[in-house]
C-alpha cells in the first residue's frame, strides 16, 4: 500500500459495511426559529478573524503529550501549546477506533482537547486560554468536535464503543459557558459520524466512517461521505461522496471536496454540485484548494499539482494554507515542510506533526 496513504486513514476512507448512521437523515430533536437562531448568533467576544494564513501541525498521539504548532507560510512558528494526550480506544479490544485529531480550527484559533475533555484554544499571536470542556475520554469513550468559524458553536459528537460498533450522540451548543444546548442525533450500529467542520454559521459538515476497523486498503478507515446538516436541527441538506460509489479522498477545503470512484474524480461544491471531473486511475489522496482552483495530488513520491508542470518530490502536503503553499507534516525520520507554488521552493519547518487544518477554518 502506498505509504502515503496509509498515513492519511484518518482523513479519507472508503469500505464498505452494513448501513446504521448513514443510512437516512437524522430526525430532528428540536426543531424551532429560537433554536435555528440560537445556532447562528454570534458571541459578542469573538475574536477577530486572522488576516493571514496559517498551517495548524499535531504531534504524536503515542505518548502522554502532543504539541500544537501554529506555522506561517514561510515555515516559522508562530505559536505552540502542549496537552494530555486523550486516551487510546479500542473496540473492546476487537478492533481499532478510526479517531479524528483531537482539533478543530475556527477564522481566529487552533482548538485541541486534552486528556481530561478540557479544550483550549491557541492563536497565532500566542494567545491560550480554556474554551470548554467536553466528556473526558476513556479506553472506550471519545468526544470529538468542531467550532464554528466565528467561534460561537461548538458540534461535539461523542462515541462508545463496543466490539459490535458505536453508540453515536450529536449535540450543539456555546462555545462559551455551553448555553443554548441542543441534543441533536443518536444512533448505534457499524457506522459513525465525525464532526469535520462548519460551512459558516448555519451549515454543519460530518463524515461517516467506520466505527471499527482491522485495517485494509487505501481509503479503508477513514472519511467515506460528508453530510451537510442543520446544526438547529441535524436535518440533512446535502451529501457529497458515496460510502462505495465515490468515497472521498482527501480534506475538505472552504471550496469543497474530492472523491473518486475508481476511475474519475469529482470535485463537490458545499451544496452537493459537481463543478468539475478528471480521469484518476490510482488512489491517490488529492487535496482541493481553498478557491477550488487547484487540486494538489499526492502519491509515494511527493505532492503534484493537477495541470501544472509543478512538482515537489519528497513532500507530502496534507493541506492547503492558501493558494500559494501547501503544508507537509512528518517526525524526526521526516522534517515538515511549506511548498511555495509561487516559486517551486521548500522551506523546513521547525516542528513536527500530522496536519490538523488551517486558518483561517471556516469551510
Amino acid at each position: 500500500m502506498l505509504l502515503v496513504l496509509a498515513a492519511a486513514t484518518a482523513a479519507c476512507g472508503g469500505s464498505a459495511g452494513p448501513p446504521t448512521v448513514a443510512s437516512h437523515t437524522p430526525s430532528p430533536a428540536q426543531n424551532s426559529p429560537a433554536a435555528s437562531a440560537a445556532a447562528a448568533a454570534p458571541t459578542p467576544s469573538s475574536p477577530p478573524a486572522v488576516t493571514s494564513a496559517y498551517g495548524v501541525l499535531v504531534g504524536s498521539q503515542s505518548g502522554s503529550s502532543f504539541t500544537v504548532s501554529l506555522i506561517g507560510t514561510d515555515g516559522k512558528v508562530v505559536a505552540s501549546s502542549e496537552a494530555s494526550t486523550p486516551p487510546l480506544v479500542t473496540c473492546a479490544n476487537a478492533a481499532g477506533a478510526p479517531l479524528p485529531l483531537p482539533i478543530s480550527t475556527s477564522n481566529s484559533r487552533a482548538y485541541f482537547m486534552d486528556a481530561q475533555g478540557v479544550v483550549r484554544f491557541l492563536a497565532p499571536s500566542g494567545n491560550s486560554g480554556r474554551a470548554t470542556a467536553l466528556p473526558a475520554g476513556t479506553s472506550s469513550r471519545r468526544a470529538m468536535f468542531a467550532v464554528s468559524p466565528d467561534d460561537s458553536r461548538i458540534a461535539v459528537i461523542v462515541n462508545d464503543y463496543t466490539a459490535s460498533g458505536a453508540a453515536t450522540r450529536l449535540y450543539v451548543e456555546d462555545l462559551n459557558g455551553g448555553g443554548n444546548h441542543l441534543d441533536l442525533f443518536s444512533e448505534s450500529g457499524a457506522r459513525t459520524l465525525w464532526p469535520i467542520g462548519w460551512h459558516g454559521a448555519n451549515n454543519l459538515v460530518v463524515a461517516v466512517v467506520p466505527s471499527c476497523t482491522q485495517g485494509g486498503g487505501p481509503f479503508c478507515c477513514g472519511v467515506q461521505e460528508l453530510h451537510v446538516v442543520d446544526p438547529a436541527t441535524a436535518a440533512r441538506r446535502f451529501t457529497l461522496g458515496g460510502i462505495t460509489s465515490c468515497p472521498i479522498v482527501g480534506s475538505p477545503s472552504p471550496a469543497g471536496v474530492i472523491c473518486w470512484d475508481g476511475s474519475t474524480s469529482k470535485v463537490f461544491n458545499w451544496t452537493a454540485a459537481t463543478i468539475r471531473s478528471y480521469p484518476m486511475q490510482g488512489p491517490e489522496v488529492q487535496l482541493l484548494s481553498p478557491s477550488g482552483s487547484q487540486v494538489a495530488l499526492i502519491d509515494n513520491t511527493g505532492t503534484t499539482f493537477l495541470g501544472t508542470k509543478i512538482s515537489m518530490p519528497g513532500l507530502y502536503a496534507c493541506v492547503w494554507m492558501d493558494e500559494a503553499h501547501v503544508l507537509a507534516g512528518g517526525d524526526s525520520q521526516h522534517q515538515p515542510r511549506v511548498g511555495n507554488l509561487g516559486d517551486g521552493s521548500v522551506v523546513p519547518v521547525a516542528a513536527q506533526g500530522d496536519c490538523g487544518g488551517r486558518l483561517p477554518g471556516g469551510l
